[in-house]
């Protein structure tokens, strides 16, 4: 029975977990999942408050944006300018586990705060340095924003319709994307903290985490890519409105993803066997994709229908469709409703807003809110109470420095696609032993491939380093040998559809059974309880469901929509999902058990809107949010000379301005009163936007970005992802390293190692398996099965092998 089950409360994870946080703005909420799952977080500030305080949108006095990432934080102030200042956080540091900070390199408030010092004072110390570019490198001077990082990243030369020009995605994607994954690094330092005693400095860049957890375009790809690489990709927006096609209907639109064989003939019955389309080759990703009059037929066919009528039909057909939401829609839905994902937060007296409760659900219970967010501390006072102790090593602190932090774990990964991919992937280069175990009948979809071939590089990019069992769990006997496996097993990875390991007699209870110890993971489209936990679900429905699609299109276009390209939120649910198991691996340290961790995509999207959610409800209940709507001018995507090129060119207030102004030579613009302000120069904004077109028509992309990044304006070409390897950044960081495959002709890149870090070691490179690959190997090494008995159970299709 789950503590959900027993009434007894839940042992959240990171209990006694000291963490002490400097960073501010967005990354202040790496800090928050942290306390959301147990640890004590001590945010330091300066005397009077951080200035992301006063950031944004402000209700009675407080961001939303600020609230938002600091739920459940304590604060204290601190002058760390000032012995007395420097010797009371020396306090702090002694009873601290982890630091996490954001002072940029060569600032005065790096240098006050002395990271290589304390570095050598508290060896044991796990200190997350999270910057824009990083701490090293030619790069760590440049300015920032989310815009500037969609360009860098690749993720802005897919978001648009073919021919026009590049559509920037809403919100602030590339930091709520980043944070988890220095949630993953952080815990993974900590984890190996209490293996060996050792703590380590993470050098942690928010461009790097953007680009391997939003939309990275050298991981695995979603299955409607059919294994075809992002970096191949032509050079313009290409058309791919086909995949995940969003369809008008009676009362607004829906989107469909119709992938397997199954679902197409699940589409094909519900539209009466059309005869048009009653040849077997439409049983073809390639043959539905060509075709000129299969979306046309689906769009008459839906006209007349309803959206609610529409996914309820879907759902009969087994055809995945999901209506387009705006985000008010999405959250007064009856599944965000009833799963109470949001909770109200006192910002101040009689004034509250909905934040998200928290994004992991542990041992079936929400791991959520704490807490309001600090008020501004009046001094150190607040520090009071402050564990003097801290989370101290238990096992082999002998243990080999130099070694994996996850050897000697293993893995069964039931997952398929993205988040399936990414979760296994993560832990195998960590040093677990991820067994993919699949099976014939069933593939995996990312294992289709275009060309038939039986490796391609997008499943290569999500499944190196693991194993392959081809096992029937169907079958009694399977799911014998299966449980076995369990046994001496760490963690178990699924993203089924709630409810399939249960139907296959293999839920969490019948797997502690076997295993006390065992962590299952599951991770789902709208989560694992509420009418629509059944749902079939891939992140396009995610998207549209949960009110992001409605959002990325064309301003004033109904039907501009523009994330058909996108992976999104898997690679970044994928992440949470992870960093629940290490969160639980520090806790089976502790207690000896295991426990399960569920993710919900739906609310790992919505998380990701939680000012402009809590901002849209205070509005709706007449409290007056003070703050403009609108981003400082310039603010967007403009034109360079060039083919299909354009440069990113973002103004953050004033001193940015006056840098613009002197780049492009326009005194006049600078002297002119009117544009002496914010709101003077949004009014304005048509008439910049020229003055910066006219002056990057003489400039390419690249140079100007380089110009402005000069005079610290946050700029940023629009890079393909064929061009990241080589672009000056990524190769000092080695973001990326050249692989291969000994199935695949020839060499291709990869993302290398999550984080730099003093201690983690690169990942190994072992090529991703075929289906089956290693079936013989386990079942001979774990299993103990003879010669005769895995011939048998082949041949009865119990296993299978490549």
């Amino acid at each position: 029975m789950s503590p959900a089950e027993s009434g007894e409360p839940l042992d959240l994870p990171l209990t006694g977990v000291n963490v002490l946080d400097l960073t501010s703005g967005p990354l202040a909420a790496i800090g928050r999942h942290l306390v959301e799952w147990g640890a004590e977080v001590l945010r330091v500030e300066p005397p009077g408050g951080a200035a992301d305080r006063s950031t944004g949108r402000r209700a009675a006095g407080v961001a939303l944006g600020f609230a938002a990432a600091n739920l459940g934080k304590r604060a204290v102030a601190l002058d760390l300018t000032s012995p007395d200042g420097r010797d009371r956080f020396r306090a702090l540091l002694s009873g601290a586990d982890i630091l996490l900070e954001s002072t940029l390199p060569a600032s005065p408030e790096s240098s006050a705060l002395d990271v290589e010092g304390i570095r050598r004072e508290h060896p044991g110390l796990v200190i997350l340095s999270a910057t824009p570019f990083g701490r090293t490198g030619s790069h760590t001077g440049w300015q920032a924003t989310s815009p500037v990082f969609h360009a860098l990243s690749g993720e802005l030369s897919r978001s648009g319709i073919p021919g026009r020009e590049p559509l920037m995605p809403p919100g602030d994607l590339p930091y709520e994307c980043a944070v988890p994954q220095a949630v993953f690094a952080v815990l993974l330092a900590h984890l190996e903290r209490l293996r060996t005693g050792q703590g380590d400095h993470l050098d942690f860049s928010v461009l790097d985490g953007a680009v391997s957890a939003l939309d990275p375009g050298y991981g695995i790809a979603g299955s409607a890519t059919a294994g075809v690489p992002a970096s191949k990709l032509p050079r313009g927006r290409p058309e791919a409105r086909h995949q995940y096609p969003v369809i008008p209907c009676a009362d607004g639109f829906v989107r469909v993803c119709i992938l397997a064989p199954r679902q197409w003939r699940g589409m094909f019955e519900w539209m009466g066997r059309p005869a048009e389309f009653a040849d077997p080759s439409y049983d073809k990703l390639g043959t539905r994709f060509s075709s000129t009059t299969l979306l046309p037929a689906i769009a008459r066919f839906f006209a007349d229908k309803k959206r609610s009528e529409l996914e309820e039909a879907g759902q009969r057909h087994g055809v995945p469709v999901a209506a387009v939401l705006d985000l008010d829609e999405a959250l007064e839905s009856e599944q965000v409703r009833a799963r109470r994902a949001f909770t109200g937060v006192e910002l101040a007296p009689g004034v509250s807003a909905p934040f998200p409760d928290g994004v992991l659900e542990l041992d079936g219970r929400r791991a959520g809110v704490r807490g309001p967010a600090p008020s501004v501390p009046a001094d150190a006072t607040a520090a009071d109470g402050w564990r003097a102790s801290r989370a101290e090593p238990s096992g082999d602190v002998s243990a080999d420095p130099g070694g994996r932090p996850l050897a000697g774990l293993r893995v069964l990964d039931l997952g398929v696609i993205v988040v399936g991919a990414e979760q296994g992937r993560m832990l195998a280069d960590q040093g677990a032993d991820v067994v993919k175990v699949e099976n014939d009948a069933f593939p995996d979809g990312s294992r289709q491939a275009r060309d038939g071939a039986v490796m391609t590089v997008t499943f290569a990019a999500g499944h190196r380093n693991k194993r392959s069992l081809g096992l029937d769990l169907r079958s009694p006997r399977g799911k014998e040998l299966f449980l076995r496996l369990v046994g001496d097993t760490d963690v178990v990875l699924t993203n089924f559809r709630p409810g399939t390991l249960d139907s296959l007699g293999l839920g969490y209870d019948v797997l502690r059974k076997a295993n006390p110890g065992v962590i299952l993971v599951d991770s789902s489209a709208f989560g694992p309880t509420g009418p629509w936990s059944r749902r079939l679900g891939y992140g396009p429905l995610v998207r549209a469901s949960a009110g992001m699609t409605a959002q990325w299109r064309y301003p004033g276009e109904p039907d501009g929509f523009s994330d058909a390209l996108t992976v999104y939120p898997d690679h970044v649910a994928a992440r949470i999902g992870v960093a629940g198991v290490l969160a639980l691996l520090i806790r089976r340290r502790r207690t000896g058990t295991g426990g399960t961790v569920s993710v919900s995509q739906t609310e790992v999207m919505l998380g990701h809107m939680a000012a402009m959610v809590a901002d849209k409800a205070l509005v709706r209940s007449g409290v007056t949010v003070e703050g403009s709507t609108e981003p400082d001018a310039p603010w967007g995507v403009f034109p360079a000379a060039g083919d299909d090129d354009w440069c990113v060119v973002t103004v953050r207030g004033d001193d940015d301005w006056q840098a613009l102004c002197r780049v492009m030579g326009r005194d006049d613009l600078a002297a002119e009163p009117a544009l002496s302000s914010a709101e003077g120069r949004t009014a304005a904004r048509a008439r910049i936007d020229a003055a910066v077109t006219g002056w990057l028509a003489r400039y390419g992309a690249v140079e100007a970005m380089n110009l402005l990044q000069a005079a610290g304006v946050p700029a940023g070409a629009m890079l393909r992802v064929a061009e990241l390897p080589t672009f000056p950044y990524y190769a000092e960081r080695r973001l990326f390293r050249l692989s291969g495959h000994p199935r695949i002709r020839q060499e291709f890149h990869l993302e290398n190692a999550p984080v730099r870090s003093l201690r983690l070691p690169d990942p190994p490179d072992g090529p991703a398996p075929l289906l089956g690959e290693h079936t013989e190997q386990i079942a001979r090494e774990a299993l103990g099965l003879s010669d005769a008995e895995i011939s048998s159970l082949t041949s009865e299709n119990v296993l299978q092998q490549s």
